[in-house]
């Protein structure tokens, strides 16, 4: 399939102070003086959103959150809306993370409700999909991965920008990662059902892969085929580190 640019996008999950900004500071000179061959983005907690945004105002990372509500304000107590995160300078959101759906119970549909939120805020989400160690032994990562996807993408996504990451549960944080051969299966599944929901026009749309990506793994992987890019954890807390991901596009 024609592929757009790739984009790498790292998730500093529950982690970062406002000390934590002269990475990314770090990151955004590094790009400024060597740019990359690819988009980049930074998904802090929501305490560092409009920080970072400043920071990387009118350089080469791109800001996103990493969760949003459905509704766009109300009596929630602690959530952060699509419309919240577009006012402190983000353009990505992160949805249907696995740690939301395990940890949370997040449904398919509750992470449609969510991507709708975000594309009428105008950010772009990157909704997540994987299957679980149990669920892949059993011979139903494909199975899975395609009801994700089917149940997790609305309609208005079509004709919007937008990418789905692959982040096999099982590789999340425990330095495990799957062959190629087998992110490309999977994968090759994500670009079918999203074109099975959405249509010819999503053929183009990224597919990131996630779970363990690491400097010294990430060309075998960002070279797979259908890979669009990855979705970064505990390796783009450091620039240093996050640099060596994207050098490898």
């Amino acid at each position: 399939m024609k592929q757009s640019v790739k984009l790498i996008a790292g998730n500093w999950k529950m982690n970062g102070l406002g000390a934590s900004l002269a990475e990314a500071e770090a990151l955004d000179a590094a790009l400024k003086s060597d740019p990359a061959n690819c988009r980049v983005a930074l998904c802090p907690p929501a305490t560092l959103v409009e920080r970072l945004a400043r920071v990387a105002e009118g350089g080469a990372v791109e800001v996103g959150g990493q969760d949003c509500r459905a509704e766009t304000s109300g009596a929630y107590t602690g959530d952060v809306s699509a419309p919240m995160l577009k006012d402190a300078g983000a353009t990505l959101v992160i949805l249907g993370h696995s740690e939301r759906r395990q940890g949370y119970g997040e449904t398919n549909a509750l992470v449609l409700a969510k991507a709708e939120a975000a594309l009428a805020a105008g950010l772009s989400p990157i909704i997540c999909v994987g299957e679980t160690l149990q669920e892949r032994e059993a011979g139903k990562a494909v199975e899975v991965v395609r009801d994700q996807v089917i149940h997790s993408l609305p309609l208005a996504l079509a004709g919007q920008a937008f990418a789905v990451a692959y982040e096999p549960v099982w590789a999340i944080g425990t330095g495990l990662t799957p062959t190629p051969e087998q992110i490309e299966e999977v994968h090759r599944a994500v670009r079918s059902a999203m074109i099975e929901r959405l249509g010819l026009g999503v053929a183009d749309q990224p597919i990131l892969y996630g779970g363990s990506v690491k400097p010294d793994n990430a060309r075998d992987i960002l070279s797979t085929p259908e890979v669009g890019g990855a979705l970064v954890g505990g390796a783009s807390l450091k620039a240093a580190d996050f640099l060596g991901i994207i050098r490898a596009v």
